[in-house]
């Protein structure tokens, strides 16, 4: 029985590979001729074996193995030194950014939660108004998972700071919008800038800077994580191919949907003064009726959202955009919300300029409603929602990176040149294969040569951990 085997991705407790003729997942540490399960070297095989590994191993831990190349090995060797040397020192820079991140992020966090108390505009606080102090704590809480998930990787290096500073990111992206709208309401002279105002948004400055420093520090994870030869996975948003139309349409759609409903009119009041017997009913909330600089912050916010929404779409592995999508949509359900606990709240004559005095004389009766159009908003929100939770249970099948195609053939099958077998790959990641090949060391990874599967020794040059 052959004595190695070719370790393709590695977890926290299992990893997998290819054998002699199979696809295998081992316990990490556990010998070569005890594989926990095997399937047939092929295709199929392939991703049945990856549906099996991404099941039973802990969500986050799964990590690329670098190949181990061949070649001079006086090269190699000084590379490798060259290379650790550099980590080590990008290492401590991207540990700093992490502990900065997270103490923005704390500061951010704290200057969120004051900036509740003290006047926020026209010499209100946001603790007065329930319609407005909901949405400023969804965001606050947003902020606050965001660091949580930070300082979990600042414990114990994980995916965890990748995930948090995506939801950060998105959270901060919609909120920019909103805050440009309540700083336009000051700058058009239509009410008075409160402490509060001010307050919150430094706290968004720093919660924001602080997700984006995360974000960067999280591509330190393989000399964090101390796993030999282990390589982060790639987390970005990919080149659309045909695998993505069908949730980037999805997607694109809801998020279009939701910004096209986010701007017409969501309240609605109808006015009833009895001693007439006449009837009005008026609509107010109209993103488009606002000043120039509210317009600008509404316009923003519809920006952010079918931009948010398109990233998530593209964004690999899909989890990760799930996390991105669902910091976007704190802000905008919080808007909902907020709609609905003031469509709750009683009318006054006065928001219509109306005295006491002439509503007790024509007995006038003000009922609230939200349109239809806000519910319109209403269901592209939970459709939204929907989206993120299928990009948050999407499983992620990579294909078996740096391996040419097995030098293993069924038997009758024509017996090619090895070099002459194409690379698995799946829809994901069709769509980079270009770029990945512009790497010129990319082709010292392909042992051309003839190989004996009689010997035992497929991927030899190429194993990124044999046993």
């Amino acid at each position: 029985m052959p004595d190695k085997a070719t370790i393709s991705h590695r977890g926290e407790k299992y990893e997998i590979g290819r054998g002699r003729r199979f696809y295998g997942i081992w316990a990490v540490g556990a010998p070569y001729d005890a594989p926990i399960d095997r399937w047939p070297e092929n295709h199929d095989g392939w991703q049945q074996a990856w549906t099996r590994f991404s099941t039973i191993e802990v969500p986050g831990t799964i990590t690329a193995v670098t190949p181990e190349r061949r070649g001079l090995r006086l090269g190699a060797l000084r590379r490798r030194a060259e290379t650790a040397d550099g980590g080590r020192a990008g290492t401590r820079s991207r540990g700093g950014a992490l502990l900065a991140g997270e103490g923005l992020l704390v500061l951010g966090v704290v200057l969120g939660l004051a900036g509740l108390f003290p006047q926020y505009e026209g010499g209100q606080s946001l603790l007065s108004q329930w319609d407005q102090v909901v949405p400023h704590l969804c965001y606050v809480i947003g902020w606050m998972l965001t660091a949580g998930f930070v300082a979990l990787s600042v414990a114990r290096p994980s995916n965890a700071v990748r995930l948090g500073s995506l939801f950060g990111l998105g959270l901060s992206a919609v909120t920019f919008g909103l805050f440009v709208a309540d700083l336009g309401e000051v700058v058009s002279g239509g009410v008075s800038l409160g402490t509060g105002l001010v307050v919150s948004l430094l706290g968004w400055l720093a919660c924001t800077a602080g997700s984006a420093l995360a974000f960067w520090a999280s591509g330190a994870q393989p000399a964090q994580y101390g796993q030999p030869g282990a390589q982060a996975r790639s987390s970005r948003p990919v080149r659309p191919g045909l695998a993505h139309a069908g949730p980037l349409g999805l997607l694109v759609l809801a998020g279009i949907g939701t910004a096209a409903s986010f701007a017409p009119s969501w309240d609605s009041y109808t006015l009833v003064a009895t001693a007439t017997g006449s009837s009005q009913t008026v609509t107010a909330g109209n993103a488009f009726s606002e000043p120039a600089m509210v317009i600008a912050g509404n316009v923003i916010v519809m920006v952010m959202v079918i931009a948010v929404a398109t990233l998530a779409a593209l964004w690999r592995p899909p989890r990760h955009g799930a996390l991105l999508l669902a910091g976007a949509i704190v802000p905008v359900a919080a808007q909902a919300v907020s709609a609905l606990i003031q469509a709750g709240q009683a009318a006054t004559p006065a928001m219509f300029g109306i005295s006491s005095a002439q509503a007790a004389a024509a007995g006038l009766t003000i009922s609230t409603g939200l349109t239809p159009i806000f519910w319109v908003y209403f269901v592209f929100v939970i459709s939204l929602m929907v989206s993120c939770a299928w990009l948050f249970t999407e499983p992620d099948r990579p294909a078996m990176a740096g391996f040419p195609g097995s030098p293993w053939l069924p038997a009758g099958a024509d017996q090619g040149p090895r070099d002459a077998a194409s690379p698995l790959t799946t829809d994901d990641e069709d769509s980079d294969v270009s770029e990945e090949s512009d790497d010129p060391d990319d082709a010292d990874d392909t042992d051309s040569d003839g190989a004996d599967s009689d010997t035992g020794t497929e991927g030899d040059g190429q194993s990124a951990y044999v046993r």
